[in-house]
């Protein structure tokens, strides 16, 4: 059975595993660059209902290959049909904050991309751990060191420079859609945000002897963001061209790469993981550009660079003292742990 496979990788099995996570959440942009009619809120609520249907039918059979094989063993047998089958949490609230979390995320990435470009979306995006640390520090005191201090300094003087610049031309040049950048910048940055207020919250409850699952939290995240944008994603425009388009975004953009990138965290360290996930940007940048006219600008390219520099750099100097970092529990739960990271 596949999914007992996917409990044995190799660590070079998983390496190249998460490189496919990452070109599989990198099409998101290109694809929504393909939609022929299909509104702002009518994307949104497509992709995450089709994410919600694709987890309804994946999670019960991960679950039950991960109780033959022994991966949730400890786990309470006494269980009651939505912990077993789906692994939700109905009485903690973490869990439910996490789920809240993960539909912001979901909503404030699609409509952030009917706004701005895939590049300004994906560097945005790519300073989540940063955003996460600050966070960290903040509400759990999480301490930081003084590499990481000076990668959020770098990081977000490259983001200044590329969206100053683009803001910059596009309030001077009245045929820019200044309007477009802010709202596509605004919305960009909830996802960060979002994604950083669940890992924290996340911790904090493990901290405390709650053993959380994410992915049965996205699963809640998809949900919550269907019902929220159906009402707004009328009346329906989508084509059939459209549909097929969302659809494989629901499942292969979304439900099946984060079911893998729990599959890797059990075989990858943490640092391993978020450098691997960092050719997300680079990858969704390409494509965008070869396959959607989409060509980056000279202050998208160097100032995503600025930023791509110091999350690499942050991440190689810390690749030994981050094995005692913030770290969170994922599908297969109790012995299983990734390190801070998102992706909507």
């Amino acid at each position: 059975m596949p999914f007992k496979l996917l409990n044995r990788l190799t660590h070079t099995q998983a390496v190249f595993l998460m490189v496919a996570v990452t070109l599989m959440w990198s099409i998101a942009g290109v694809v929504s660059r393909q939609l022929e009619s299909a509104a702002r809120f009518e994307v949104t609520f497509w992709r995450s209902a089709f994410t919600f249907v694709s987890l309804l039918l994946i999670l019960p059979l991960w679950r039950a290959a991960d109780r033959a094989s022994g991966a949730l063993r400890g786990v309470p047998t006494s269980q009651g049909a939505l912990q077993r089958h789906w692994g939700i949490l109905a009485g903690s609230r973490a869990f439910w904050v996490s789920g809240v979390c993960w539909s912001v995320m979901f909503t404030a990435f699609m409509l952030a991309l009917t706004f701005t470009s895939v590049a300004n979306v994906l560097v945005i995006m790519a300073a989540g751990p940063l955003f996460t640390a600050v966070i960290a520090r903040v509400f759990i005191g999480q301490r930081l060191p003084g590499r990481t201090w000076a990668a959020i300094v770098t990081a977000g003087a490259g983001i200044v420079y590329m969206y100053g610049s683009q803001m910059w031309s596009a309030f001077t040049d009245p045929a820019a859609n200044a309007s477009g950048l802010v709202l596509g910048s605004l919305a960009s940055l909830c996802v960060p945000v979002g994604g950083a207020i669940n890992w924290t919250v996340v911790q904090r409850s493990q901290q405390h002897g709650e053993s959380i699952d994410l992915v049965p939290s996205v699963l809640v995240g998809a949900l919550i963001s269907s019902v929220l944008t159906l009402p707004l994603a009328f009346p329906f425009l989508a084509t059939g061209s459209d549909i097929a388009w969302l659809a494989l975004l629901g499942l292969v953009q979304l439900a099946i790469p984060c079911a893998l990138a729990v599959v890797c965290a059990r075989s990858l360290k943490a640092p391993e993981v978020s450098l691997l996930a960092l050719l997300e940007v680079i990858f969704g940048i390409v494509w965008a550009w070869l396959w959607a006219n989409e060509t980056p600008g000279s202050e998208v390219l160097l100032g995503g660079s600025v930023v791509i520099a110091a999350l690499l750099l942050n991440e190689l100097a810390g690749w030994r003292d981050r094995q005692g970092a913030l770290r969170i529990q994922t599908l297969s739960a109790r012995n299983t742990e990734t390190s801070v990271g998102e992706t909507p």
